[in-house]
C-alpha cells in the first residue's frame, strides 16, 4: 500500500470529518490564505487566532486538483517538485498532490537563504517550485538563476510576475483522482539533511518507506480515530510529517499551530482538545519556565484529555522529563530517535512503558534493528561506546547524485548514523554524541552531550552547548557555551564550582556566556558556534542578567 491510498480511504469513509486545523496567531491581514470555500472554515473573532479547518474529503480533492494541474503541464513521473512554504493548511494537500501525480516531492527548509534555495533546487533537479509570500524576496534573487525550474507556482495573494497563481489554476482542474498508478517501490520524496555539518545532502526515499512510517508511528503511539495531534515543528522536516502520519493512518484530526510561545501551545491544546503533542526540548523548557514564573495558570485550561507528550530530534535531558512529570504526572512520555536518512523518527524509541529508562533513546523501533559497532563495523559489547547503526523499512535509497557519500553510510542494508552510543545491560541505547562532535583533548575522548546533560541540572541554565576549541598543548579543549535563564545571573566561577562534580578531564576549560542557536527542528547549530569562536572572538567571562 502507498500513503495516497490512506488519504483516499479516509475521504471515502470519513469524508466530512475534520482532517486538518490551522491555528495562526498572526494578524488577519498578514495571513496568506488562498482557499476560501464554504467547506474551509475561517474565523478570527474577538481577537482569537485565525482558525481554518479542512475535511478529509476536501483534503483529497485538493490533492487531486494539484496532481491534475501538474499532469496538465506535461510534468512527467518522477519529476521533482519543490515545496517552500511555512506550515499552513495548504501544505499537505500539495504534498499529496505531488505524490498522486507520480512525481517526487522535495520539501525545503523555510530558513534557507537565497543561495541555499538555489543550491538545493539544483542538487535535486527540481522542475517545479511552489513557494509562499514569505519567500518572495529570496526567490526574486535567484528566479533567473535556476535553469532546471520550468514553473514557479505561488501560494498566496499577489504573487510576483514570474510566478503563476497556484489556486486559480487548480480551480480549473478536476477533483477526481488522476490516472496514475503509483507503486510502493516508486520514488516518492527527497528530503535534505539538516546541514549541521555543511551544505545539506539530498536524501531519496520511496513510497514503501513513507507507508512504513505510518505503521511504525501508530504502533509506537497508538493513535485512534478520536485522537487529536498538535503539530508545531515544520512540515518540511521528516520528524513532523512522519509523526503526523499516525493521524493519517488512524483518520484522526491534526492541528497545525503557527507559533511556539508557551501560551499559544497550552491555549491551543485546551481549545482544540489535543491528546498528543510532540515538542522540541526548548519548547518543553519554555512551557515549564512559564508555569514556574506564573505566566501560565494550568487551572485556566482544559488539559485532562492530553495523554501523551513526546520529544525527538535531539538528545533529551533526563532532568527535563523528571521536571515535566512533576508538573504533568498523568502524561505518558516517549522519546523518538531518527534522522532524515531513516525517514524521521521511529528507528529507535523509548516506549511509553519504559518511563524508568528516561535518558535512553530506547530500543529498536517497530520493524527496526540496531547495533553498536566499532570503526571496523564489528559489534561491541554492552556498555562500550561505538557508532549506532540501524536497519529497517525507512532506510533511504541513497544520497541523490552522491554515490560516494551513500557508500560511506549504507553498508549491507545498515545505515551508519554517525551518532556515538552505548547499550546498557537491558538493551536500551543511550546517545553519547555525534561522531564528528567528539572532542579529543590530550588523547582523551570527551563527549559533549555528557557535559551538557550535567550542566542542565543547574537551575540557572536555560540551554548549553559544548564544543571543542583548538589548543596548542592538548589539541582541543572543551568549551561550554551557556545561556542563562531570564531573570537569573551567573558567573564563570559559579559554573566552575558546579563542575567540580565532573571528572577533571570532562570539566570545560572555557566558559562562554551566549545565546544557543538552534535550527527549526531544535538541533543545536554547533557549526555556527564553532565558526563564531574558532575565530578567536571569545566572549569574556561576565555576569549575565
Amino acid at each position: 500500500m502507498v500513503i495516497t491510498e490512506l488519504l483516499e480511504r479516509n475521504s471515502r469513509l470519513y469524508g466530512d470529518d475534520i482532517a486538518l486545523v490551522e491555528i495562526n496567531p498572526r494578524e488577519e491581514e498578514d495571513h496568506p490564505n488562498i482557499w476560501k470555500e464554504a467547506s474551509l472554515i475561517e474565523s478570527a473573532l474577538d481577537g482569537t487566532p485565525i482558525r481554518r479547518e479542512m475535511s478529509w474529503k476536501d483534503f483529497d480533492r485538493r490533492a487531486n486538483r494539484f496532481a491534475n494541474l501538474l499532469l496538465s503541464r506535461g510534468i512527467e513521473r518522477e519529476a521533482k517538485v519543490g515545496i517552500l512554504l511555512m506550515n499552513c493548511i495548504e501544505w499537505l494537500p500539495l504534498y499529496f498532490g505531488i505524490l498522486k501525480a507520480g512525481c517526487i516531492a522535495v520539501p525545503m527548509n523555510y530558513r534557507y537563504a537565497a543561495d541555499e534555495i538555489k543550491y538545493c533546487v539544483d542538487l535535486a533537479d527540481v522542475e517545479v517550485l511552489i513557494f509562499g509570500p514569505e519567500f518572495i524576496e529570496r526567490i526574486d534573487a535567484v528566479a533567473n538563476d535556476m535553469p532546471k525550474v520550468r514553473t514557479l507556482f505561488f501560494v498566496g495573494k499577489k504573487g510576483p510576475s514570474y510566478s503563476e497563481d497556484c489556486w486559480k489554476l487548480m480551480s480549473f482542474c478536476s477533483s477526481s483522482a488522476p490516472p496514475i498508478d503509483v507503486k510502493e517501490n516508486d520514488y516518492a520524496a527527497i528530503y535534505f539533511s539538516s546541514g549541521t555539518t555543511g551544505f545539506p545532502k539530498a536524501i531519496l526515499h520511496d513510497h514503501k518507506a513513507l507507508y512504513s512510517s505510518c505503521v511504525t508511528e501508530q504502533n509506537h503511539h497508538g493513535q485512534k480515530k478520536d485522537d487529536v495531534f498538535l503539530c508545531i515543528p515544520p512540515l518540511y522536516h521528516t520528524g513532523a510529517k512522519m509523526h503526523w502520519f499516525g493521524s493519517l493512518i488512524s483518520a484522526s484530526k491534526a492541528v497545525l499551530l503557527r507559533g511556539i510561545s508557551p501560551e499559544h501551545i497550552i491555549r491551543t491544546i485546551s481549545r482544540e482538545r489535543c491528546t498528543i503533542v510532540w515538542l522540541l526540548v526548548p519548547w518543553a523548557q519554555d512551557i515549564l519556565d512559564a508555569i514556574d514564573a506564573g505566566k501560565i495558570d494550568l487551572k485556566e485550561f482544559r488539559l485532562a484529555q492530553w495523554r501523551l507528550m513526546h520529544i525527538g530530534a535531539q538528545p533529551v535531558p533526563a532532568s527535563l522529563i523528571q521536571r515535566w512529570r512533576k508538573v504533568f504526572p498523568n502524561h505518558q512520555y516517549d522519546t523518538n530517535y531518527g534522522l532524515s536518512e531513516s525517514l524521521g523518527p521511529g528507528c529507535v524509541h523509548l516506549g511509553v512503558e519504559n518511563i524508568d529508562k528516561v535518558g535512553a533513546i530506547g530500543v529498536p523501533g517497530y520493524g527496526w534493528e540496531a547495533r553498536i559497532v566499532d570503526e571496523n563495523g564489528k559489534d561491541l559489547g554492552r556498555g562500550e561506546i561505538g557508532e549506532l547503526a540501524v536497519k529497517g523499512p525507512g532506510v533511504m535509497k541513497c544520497y541523490y547524485k552522491n554515490q560516494e557519500a551513500t557508500n560511506e553510510v549504507l553498508k549491507d542494508g545498515w545505515l551508519f548514523t554517525g551518532d556515538m552510543a552505548q547499550m546498557d545491560k537491558d538493551g536500551f541505547i543511550y546517545l553519547v554524541d555525534r561522531k564528528k562532535d567528539v572532542v579529543i583533548s590530550g588523547g582523551e575522548n570527551i563527549y559533549p552531550v555528557q557535559i551538557e546533560d550535567f550542566l542542565r541540572k543547574n537551575n540557572k541554565i536555560k540551554d548549553v552547548a559544548v564544543i571543542g576549541l583548538p589548543d596548542a598543548r592538548l589539541g582541543e579543549i572543551a568549551a561550554a557555551i551557556i545561556e542563562i535563564k531570564e531573570g537569573f545571573e551567573c558567573t564563570e566561577d559559579e559554573i566552575r564550582l558546579f563542575c567540580n562534580d565532573l571528572p577533571r578531564y570532562k570539566r570545560p576549560r572555557k566558559i562562554i556566556f551566549d545565546r544557543i542557536p538552534r535550527n527549526p527542528t531544535g538541533k543545536i547549530e554547533k557549526p555556527v558556534l564553532r565558526q563564531r569562536y574558532y575565530s578567536g572572538r571569545l566572549v569574556e567571562s561576565q555576569v549575565l542578567r
